[in-house]
C-alpha cells in the first residue's frame, strides 16, 4: 500500500469518531439543558409572583431560596452517582444489573431527601443569628416547611432520573421538567393569591406549589419508567429490595463528595453575598443582578457536565479508558466553544443586560462593570465543570471534592476577600474584588481537575494494559 494512503486512512476514521461523539453528546445535553432551565424558571416564577403580593413575601422567598436551593443541589450531587453507574453498566451491556442498582439508589435518595428536609426545618435559629427582620422569619419558615415536604419526592425522582439519563434517555427529564413548570404557574396563582375558594397563602403558597410539583414529577417519572418498553430489560419493578448497607455505603461514599462539592460552590456565593452586605444596598443589588444572570448561563455548562458524565461512563464500559478520555475531550471542546460564545455575548451586552432587571442608573453602571469579570470567568468555569463531569464518569469523586474545596475556599474566597475588603493588595475593590477572586478560584479548579482527569485516565489505561498481558 502506498505510504500516502497509509497516512491518510486513519484520519477519516478519527474524524468520524469525533463527529459521532460530538453529535451524541450534544443530543444528550440539549434535553438536560432544557430541563435545567425549566427548574431555574420555577424559582423565577416563585419570585415574580411573591413580589406582587408584598415586599415581605418577596424577601421571604428570596431568603428561603438561599437555604433550599443549596440543599437541593447537594441532594442532586449525591444522586448523580446513580447516573454514572448506570451509564457504565449500559456501556458494558449489563442492563439487568441496573434495576438492583437503582432500587438501592432509591433507598439512598429517601435517606438524603429526609435528611435535607429535616435540615430545612431547623433553620429558624440561623435566621435569628443572621438578624433577619422579625416579621420575615415566620413567612420564611412557613415557605421552607412547605418546600421541605417535597424533598423526599424530588430525591426519589433524582434517583429514577439516574436510570433514564444513564441510558442516554434524557428527553423524559426535559418533558417532565416543563410539565412541572406548566403546573407550577397556575398552582402558584391559585395558592399565592387565593383563588378557587382557597385562602391567599402568599410566600407560603409558593412553597406549597413547589412541593406539589416535586411530587408530580416523581409520579410522572414512575409512570414513564413503568410503561416504557425501553426499560423492561432493567427489571426495575420486578421485585422489592431492602436496603443493602454495603451498597448503600458504596453509593454514599462515591456520591457524597459530589454533593459536598456542589454545596461548597453554591454556599461560597451565599457567603460572598453576606460579606458584601456591609458595603450597602447598591453593591449588593449590583452583585445579585450579575450573579442571577450568570447563574442562567451556568445552566448550559452544568448540563453539559451531566451529559459528559453519561458519555464517559458509557464509553468506559463499552471500550475502556481510551474511549472514556476521548469522550471527555469532546465534552471539554463543546464546553470551551460555548464558554467563548457566552463570554463574547456578555461582553457585547454588558451595558444592556442590567436594564432587564432595573431602571436604577447606579445599579446598571456597577452591574455592567461586573459583567466584564463574569465574561472572563466563563472559560475557567466551563472547563472545570466539564472535567468534574468526566471524573464522575470515571467514578472518581473524593479527590475532585478536595481539589474544588481547596480552589473555592482556600484560594478563590480568601483572594476575593483580600481584594474586595482590604488594602493588602492595593485599594479595596468592593464587589469587583470578589469577582476577581471567583476568576482565580475557578481557574485553579479548572487546572486541578484537568490534571486529575488526565492522571486518572492514564492510571486506568495502564491498569487495562496490565490485564491484557
Amino acid at each position: 500500500m502506498p505510504a500516502s494512503l497509509s497516512h491518510h486512512d486513519p484520519r477519516p476514521s478519527r474524524l468520524r469518531r469525533s463527529v459521532t461523539e460530538l453529535r451524541a453528546l450534544i443530543w444528550l445535553a440539549l434535553p438536560i439543558i432544557a430541563a435545567q432551565m425549566a427548574h431555574t424558571l420555577l424559582g423565577f416564577v416563585d419570585t415574580a409572583m411573591a413580589g406582587r403580593v408584598s415586599p415581605q413575601d418577596l424577601a421571604a422567598v428570596a431568603l428561603g431560596n438561599a437555604f433550599w436551593i443549596p440543599a437541593y443541589l447537594f441532594l442532586t450531587g449525591v444522586l448523580m452517582i446513580v447516573t454514572s453507574k448506570v451509564a457504565t453498566l449500559n456501556g458494558a451491556g449489563k442492563l439487568d444489573e441496573t434495576g438492583p442498582l437503582v432500587r438501592q439508589g432509591l433507598w439512598l435518595g429517601l435517606w438524603i431527601g429526609l435528611f435535607c428536609a429535616g435540615g430545612l426545618l431547623l433553620v429558624e435559629p440561623v435566621l435569628y443569628w443572621m438578624q433577619v427582620e422579625a416579621e420575615l422569619i415566620p413567612l420564611t419558615i412557613g415557605y421552607l416547611i412547605a418546600v421541605a415536604c417535597g424533598f423526599p419526592a424530588v430525591a426519589l425522582y433524582q434517583a429514577l432520573r439516574g436510570l433514564s439519563d444513564g441510558l442516554s434517555r434524557t428527553r423524559p427529564t426535559m418533558l417532565i421538567g416543563f410539565l412541572g413548570l406548566l403546573v407550577n404557574v397556575p398552582a402558584n396563582y391559585v395558592l399565592v393569591y387565593g383563588k378557587l375558594g382557597l385562602p391567599a397563602f402568599g410566600a407560603i403558597g409558593c412553597g406549597i406549589a413547589t412541593a406539589l410539583v416535586m411530587w408530580l414529577m416523581l409520579l410522572c417519572m414512575l409512570l414513564y419508567l413503568k410503561r416504557s418498553p425501553i426499560f423492561r430489560a432493567c427489571q426495575l419493578f420486578s421485585r422489592f429490595d431492602r436496603p443493602l448497607w454495603g451498597q448503600q455505603r458504596e453509593l454514599l461514599g462515591l456520591g457524597l463528595p459530589i454533593g459536598i462539592a456542589l454545596f461548597a460552590e453554591t454556599s461560597m456565593f451565599c457567603v460572598i453575598a453576606l460579606l458584601l452586605g456591609r458595603l450597602g444596598t447598591l453593591v449588593v443589588a449590583s452583585h445579585q443582578l450579575a450573579l442571577n444572570f450568570t447563574s442562567l448561563i451556568f445552566m448550559v455548562p452544568f448540563s453539559l457536565g451531566l451529559a459528559i458524565t453519561v458519555r464517559v461512563g458509557h464509553n468506559l464500559g463499552l471500550n475502556g479508558a481510551r474511549a472514556g478520555l476521548f469522550a471527555a475531550k469532546a465534552g471539554m471542546l463543546v464546553a470551551l466553544m460555548f464558554a467563548l460564545l457566552a463570554a463574547t455575548l456578555v461582553l457585547i451586552a454588558a451595558d444592556a443586560i442590567p436594564t432587564i432587571y432595573t431602571n436604577d442608573a447606579q445599579v446598571i453602571a456597577m452591574a455592567s462593570s461586573l459583567f466584564v469579570y463574569a465574561a472572563l470567568y466563563q472559560v475557567s468555569d466551563a472547563i472545570q465543570v466539564a472535567c468534574a463531569g468526566a471524573l464522575r464518569g470515571y467514578q472518581d469523586t473524593r479527590m475532585p471534592m478536595l481539589l474544588t474545596l481547596i480552589a473555592y475556599w482556600l484560594i478563590g474566597l480568601p483572594s476575593g476577600y483580600i481584594l474586595a475588603l482590604t488594602d493588602l493588595w492595593g485599594p479595596a475593590r468592593g464587589a469587583a474584588g470578589f469577582w476577581i477572586g471567583l476568576i482565580i478560584g475557578l481557574t485553579a479548579a479548572a487546572l486541578f481537575l484537568g490534571l486529575r482527569l488526565f492522571s486518572v485516565s492514564s492510571a486506568r489505561r495502564q491498569a487495562e494494559s496490565r490485564k491484557l498481558r
